[in-house]
This record gives C-alpha cells, sequence and structure tokens, in this order.
C-alpha cells in the first residue's frame, strides 16, 4: 500500500463517494433489495450497540424508562394534530390491505375484500400513538410527569438515500414525556439536549453546538425545537440529534388530561427527543481518513485486534497460545467503565490482506505478533489515529498502559475535530462575504469552500430564497450566543442575535 490509500477515491477527489467507500471497506452495511434501505452488518450493528448501551444508561440515570409502541398508527391520529400531518405527510409509507389473494396470473395481489377501514400509517414518528396512549395513563397530577422512551424502527419515504445519513427505514430512539407544567416540560427538553451533547462530545468524540431551529426547521407541531449541530470533514453541517418541546399542542389533539392540585382540568405538557442511526453517518465523516474507519475508543466493537503471523505449526504452537494470553491479560483491564474489548484473527488468510481488512475496519489499536516478538519480548503495536509509540512496549507495559492509551486516542480525535471545525468557522457580516463564502467557484481556494457562518438575520420567509439559491441552510440559533445589535445580512432589519448557517446533510 505504499505511496496509496486503501479508500479510492480519497477524501480531496469525492467526498460523497470517498464516504460510501469507506462504509464498504469497513463492512458497516449494504443495500438491500428494498430500494432505500439497508442492510446494517455486524461490525456496523455492534457500533450501534455500543450507542445504544452508552445512550440508555444516560436516559435512565436521568429517571427515564423504556417501553414500545405500535409500528402501526391510524391515519387520523395524524390528522388530529394539523401542522403534524402536513410536516409529515409526503413521507408516509401507507397499509390499506390485510391479505394478498392469488392475482390469476401466477402473482399476487391485494385483497379487495381485505381493504382495511382506516389506512395505517407504518410510524415516521410516534408523539400521536403514544400521545393517545398517554391520554389513557394521565388522570391526576400525581400520574405525573411520565419520562418513556423507546428503541425503535421508523420509515420515512425519502427520495435520495445515503446509508445511515438518509435511509426510508432507520433505528432510532424516539423519547417521549409528560409534564404537569410548561417549565417542568421546557426543563426536560434542555436536559436531553445536554444529554445528546454530552455524549456526542464525550463518547463520539464530535463536537457539537447547541442550539434552537428557526420557525421554518421546527419540528412539525413543536413549539421549540433544539439541536446539537455538528461539521463534517467536508464542512458541512449535519443535525445529530433533536429535542422538541411540545407545549399542549399534542396534548391537546390527542386528549392529554390531568386534574391540577387545585382540582382543575388540565391539558398536559408533552415533549420528544430522539438521534438515530445517522450518528454512525456522523461518526465515519468526522473521523475517517482515506484509509478507511477511525473509531473513536469508546464506541469501538474491538479496542485491539490481535493478528498472530507464523509460518509453521511449530511457530503457530508458540504464537497462538501467546496471543491468547495476552488477550486474557488486555481484557482483564477498564476502560470508560468497560473491559477491553479484544479481538484476535487467526483466519488463514494473507497477513497483508488481513491487516488491511482491521485498518479499514477502524481498530483503535493493531498488533501484529510473530515469534521474533515472542522472543523479543517486545511488541510493535500500531496506532489507527496516526499517533506514532515512542518505543516498543513490553507486553507487561503495553497491558498496563492501554486504558490510558485508548484515552489519548478519544480525545486526540475531539481536539483534531474540534481544531478543523474551529477553522472552518467565520463571523460575516455581509450578503457578499456570504455568498463568496458559500461559492465554490468564488471562494479562495475553490477545492475547500465553507463551513460555519456565525451571521446576524432575522427569522421570516424573506431569507429562505437567497438560502435556497445558494444550498445553505440555518442550522440553530447557538444557545450560548450573546445578545448583540446588529443588522440582518440579507434583509437589512435590525437584528439581536446570529445564527449558525452552513451546508448540510
Amino acid at each position: 500500500m505504499s505511496g496509496k490509500t486503501a479508500i479510492t477515491p480519497t477524501r480531496s477527489e469525492n467526498y460523497p463517494e470517498w464516504y460510501q467507500q469507506v462504509v464498504k471497506g469497513a463492512d458497516l452495511a449494504e443495500n438491500s433489495d428494498v430500494r432505500g434501505c439497508m442492510v446494517i452488518k455486524p461490525w456496523g450493528y455492534a457500533i450501534w450497540e455500543n450507542i445504544q448501551r452508552r445512550l440508555d444508561a444516560m436516559f435512565k440515570a436521568t429517571g427515564h424508562e423504556n417501553a414500545y409502541f405500535p409500528l402501526f398508527i391510524p391515519m387520523s391520529f395524524l390528522e388530529k394534530e394539523a401542522e403534524h400531518v402536513e410536516g409529515f405527510a409526503k413521507e408516509c409509507a401507507v397499509v390499506t390491505h390485510h391479505r394478498l389473494e392469488p392475482n390469476g396470473k401466477g402473482g399476487l395481489r391485494p385483497a379487495p375484500s381485505a381493504e382495511l377501514e382506516e389506512p395505517l400509517i407504518v410510524r415516521p414518528t410516534s408523539e400521536t400513538i403514544i400521545g393517545a396512549t398517554f391520554a389513557r395513563w394521565v388522570q391526576s397530577y400525581r400520574d405525573l410527569p411520565i419520562l418513556i422512551n423507546q428503541w425503535a424502527n421508523v420509515v420515512r419515504w425519502e427520495l435520495r438515500t445515503r446509508m445511515f445519513l438518509r435511509t426510508t427505514e432507520f433505528l432510532w430512539q424516539e423519547g417521549h414525556t409528560v409534564h404537569a407544567t410548561a417549565e417542568e416540560a421546557q426543563i426536560e427538553t434542555r436536559q436531553m439536549l445536554d444529554v445528546y451533547a454530552e455524549f456526542a462530545e464525550g463518547s463520539m468524540a464530535m463536537p457539537v453546538i447547541k442550539g434552537e431551529k428557526t420557525s421554518g426547521e421546527r419540528f412539525p407541531g413543536a413549539v421549540s425545537t433544539y439541536s446539537i449541530e455538528a461539521m463534517m470533514q467536508d464542512r458541512k453541517a449535519l443535525q445529530a440529534g433533536t429535542s422538541h418541546f411540545l407545549g399542549q399542542n399534542f396534548a391537546k389533539a390527542q386528549e392529554i388530561k390531568f386534574q391540577s392540585e387545585a382540582g382543575q382540568l388540565e391539558y398536559a405538557w408533552t415533549t420528544s427527543w430522539g438521534v438515530s442511526t445517522r450518528l454512525i453517518g456522523g461518526l465515519i465523516m468526522t473521523h475517517s481518513d482515506d484509509d478507511g474507519l477511525v473509531l473513536p475508543p469508546k464506541l469501538a466493537p474491538a479496542h485491539v485486534i490481535i493478528l498472530p503471523i507464523y509460518k509453521t505449526p511449530e511457530e503457530r504452537a508458540k504464537v497462538v497460545p501467546f496471543c491468547e494470553g495476552l488477550k486474557k491479560d488486555l481484557g482483564s483491564q477498564q476502560y470508560a467503565g468497560e473491559a477491553v474489548r479484544v479481538r484476535i484473527d487467526d483466519r488463514d488468510i494473507r497477513g497483508g490482506d488481513k491487516k488491511w481488512q482491521w485498518v479499514k475496519r477502524g481498530v483503535p489499536i493493531r498488533l501484529e505478533i510473530g515469534p521474533r516478538d515472542i522472543a523479543d519480548g517486545k511488541l510493535f503495536p500500531a496506532r489507527r489515529d496516526g499517533v506514532k509509540y515512542e518505543t516498543k512496549p513490553t507486553p507487561e507495559e503495553f497491558v498496563a498502559s492501554i486504558a490510558k492509551t485508548l484515552a489519548e486516542m478519544q480525545q486526540g480525535l475531539f481536539d483534531r475535530a474540534a481544531k478543523l471545525r474551529d477553522e472552518a468557522t467565520v463571523k460575516i457580516d455581509t450578503l457578499a462575504e456570504f455568498e463568496k463564502f458559500f461559492t465554490p467557484k468564488n471562494a479562495d481556494n475553490p477545492e475547500i469552500h465553507g463551513g460555519l457562518a456565525y451571521c446576524h438575520f432575522v427569522d421570516s420567509p424573506e431569507i429562505e430564497e437567497k438560502l435556497k439559491e445558494l444550498k445553505v441552510t440555518v442550522r440553530c440559533v447557538p444557545l450560548d450566543g450573546e445578545s448583540e445589535a446588529g443588522t440582518c445580512i440579507f434583509t437589512g432589519k435590525p437584528s439581536t442575535k446570529r445564527g449558525v448557517f452552513a451546508k448540510s446533510y
């Protein structure tokens, strides 16, 4: 591989195709026989399981419980909240029949006699069906708050798909809560946004901006929507998680009422929040390089891959037991509250092919061990983040330092991503600067343009046309942004805030 990269094309040559080849090279997923859907393969699903496990613990630590609700939603439920149905109507998959029959030509058709009285929607999100359930569960203020999460799949009919980032069916979690007061629901909304940000930065090593969405980007039916926004290596933004304060809109649509302490019948206040397998796409585009996937240790299915090297049965008899002993010793160590995860790959394939398979899979540390290494009492580990070991450690030194090394890698990946984001972040105060920043042919460097632009703006439909023309969106209004007098660069109207603008996924 000298002088070449394991992934072609490279990021600079064709970023979208590079992304697809990283997914393929890491054996994460493949297209399925169903248009727009994917098969998540074991290595990709193991990453999702690690995401699930860490997030699930964070949800439960904040008082939430897991439950499960139906995949199918009566169409009338969506119709009850007008803004909600308008927002999702074009993405809904609809079930109209409950039985098939022969079509007389050797095939099948929906049986005309089996048409449903009411069509069922394959859930695009569950606010309405869960709200109807909550209406039965809530009678008194004593029943509140209700703090529920579900891990599930959803379907949103997408025209253009890309594995993990946008597929017709995807996996996610969706939290749904009910509260007695607006204040409690708002606190919940912000708390879960903080949970997502902590997970993104602490586990994914992906720096994020916490902010509020504009009215045009708000979740259909919500009073306010908050998001975490990350910047990928191609300088496009990725919405990595959302938390919605739904006010009483869904409570009124679904009749979620309770008797207050004062004896009055009141509508409840609700929230919802979610992240999906899109996080894996974000992980890929934040850290990976031209040799394939790079995984932050906290989410890697394996922390260390051991590759035994031998030529004869005699050498194998020495090398394999040594590798198994080393695996056991490493597995007795703790990193980030879990046992160090180690795999041995003793498949009978060429050593070079085996090595590059694991490079492309992004395992943090790779160890090739042969008879000479055992005789010398020294190991030659390779770090996937490109940082080289200063000296060859003994097996004992390697085991003793493994947690420290993984922690350094985790922090190093975050620092690298944060540096890239900061270098691509600017304040812009004129429309001319804005156009130049986001237009490749006018950029100072045609190959690298755009990023995150902090600009004064007024939240109004007037700015949509210019943004659409440049294929730029306002990602959010940062929560840590200070009030600042200025002028909207699009309308010339007075502004008190800056929004984050970017091209996006």
